[in-house]
């Protein structure tokens, strides 16, 4: 036995676990190495059993597939973007260049259950520096404004709820080079940057409302019942695809 104790084993792979890389799970050990290949919107995972970070890990493994075969259409974002595949209707969310190594969740635009935009503000006041060399206040106080925009999608998954992220890397300074008392704000209107984040966000808004609104009313169409038409192409009692195609001519039956 050594100075901390014996040694733990992860219950995931058998893999001896090092100082201090100890993942605790509710009836289990888990290394680092496991813990990495987990989501990384996953926070719960020391209510998680053994057996249920192998399912995640199981799911993981197939997400890999569904990255290999993803194909960007649309992005949003700086540093971490948001990755639309529009044709397979699925999306992913990562600051990750290697989309391989990483393994960023590809998530279904039908399992989109809402789009929130939050919008941060920060004030931070400007200080002087006076004769003794002090930093104080101005009088009045005098503040500058800056803002984050975050993206908050609620998904339904079985292992997160949500992906929240940050589009701009630096805080947006809407000040113009001014100071402002506390009760006066800066007019963000007229900021380009704050415009162009608020446009992305709202445009992220709707790309993802709209997709999974058109992808459920699809569905819903798919298993609506189709009755029997006579086609007016070539007159059989046919029923038509979800195109309105005849089955016996190829025409639009309808």
């Amino acid at each position: 036995m050594g100075l901390f104790g014996k040694k733990k084993t992860c219950s995931i792979c058998g893999g001896e676990i090092g100082l201090l890389g100890n993942r605790k799970l509710d009836d289990g050990n888990m290394c680092k190495k496991c813990a990495a290949k987990l989501s990384p919107f996953f926070t719960d995972r020391r209510r998680s059993t053994v057996a249920d970070i192998q399912k995640q890990l199981a799911y993981r493994e197939a997400n890999l597939e569904e990255v290999k075969e993803f194909h960007t259409t649309l992005s949003f974002g700086e540093r971490t973007k948001i990755l639309i595949d529009e044709d397979k209707k699925k999306f992913m969310v990562t600051s990750a260049r290697n989309l391989l190594e990483a393994n960023p969740d590809v998530i279904n635009f039908s399992d989109v259950t809402g789009v929130d935009i939050d919008i941060d503000e920060d004030t931070v006041e400007e200080m002087r520096t006076d004769k003794e060399g002090n930093e104080v206040s101005y009088n009045p106080p005098q503040y500058k404004w800056y803002y984050d925009f975050n993206v908050v999608i609620r998904v339904n998954n079985p292992y997160f709820d949500e992906i929240r992220f940050q589009l701009n890397d630096d805080s947006v300074d809407v000040n113009n080079g001014m100071y402002f008392p506390k009760n006066m704000h800066p007019d963000f209107t007229i900021n380009l940057q704050f415009q162009q984040y608020k446009s992305m966000c709202d445009d992220i808004k709707t790309t993802l409302t709209n997709a999974r609104n058109e992808v459920r009313e699809a569905a819903v169409a798919a298993s609506a019942p189709r009755h029997p038409v006579v086609c007016k192409c070539c007159g059989a009692t046919t029923t038509p695809d979800l195109n309105g195609i005849c089955e016996f001519c190829g025409g639009c039956a309808e």
